[in-house]
């Protein structure tokens, strides 16, 4: 089995700390709740996660765990592998041009419309341009 790739693709999951997402990742993402009961809602836990699946993201955090995992993505980038907590994912904050192909976000995930990384299209393989910055 082969952990943190999809393969399908060959991209490696990626890593990311939240804080370098920042609120986008808040705003874009849904609470993940425990299994319920008959009559209990969402009101009675306090979320065990966050997840976001739409706009071809596919990504999680633990509650308890700093880190977003992104599963797919339209983008990635090429970087370092993590350390052994996270065999064969990327950090993708650790840029290296001899590295591994990693999802990743979009320059629009950032205040600043430009992500810390390089970021090419999955499909095309191509360099995604900077967004020009909205005033």
């Amino acid at each position: 089995m082969v952990m943190n790739i999809d393969v399908k693709t060959g991209i490696h999951y990626g890593v990311i700390h939240h804080a370098k997402v920042g609120q986008a990742w808040y705003d874009e993402s849904d609470a993940l709740f425990p299994n319920k009961e008959n009559g209990e809602d969402d009101d009675d836990f306090e979320p065990i996660g966050f997840y976001i699946d739409k706009d071809g993201y596919e990504a999680c955090q633990g509650n308890d765990d700093c880190d977003i995992f992104i599963t797919k993505s339209p983008f990635y980038t090429i970087c370092k592998l993590c350390s052994p907590c996270a065999p064969n994912a990327g950090y993708i904050m650790d840029s290296d041009p001899k590295g591994y192909k990693t999802y990743c976000f979009g320059h629009d995930w950032f205040e600043t419309n430009q992500a810390p990384y390089p970021v090419y299209d999955v499909k095309t393989g191509f360099l995604v341009p900077i967004l020009a910055k909205e005033d």
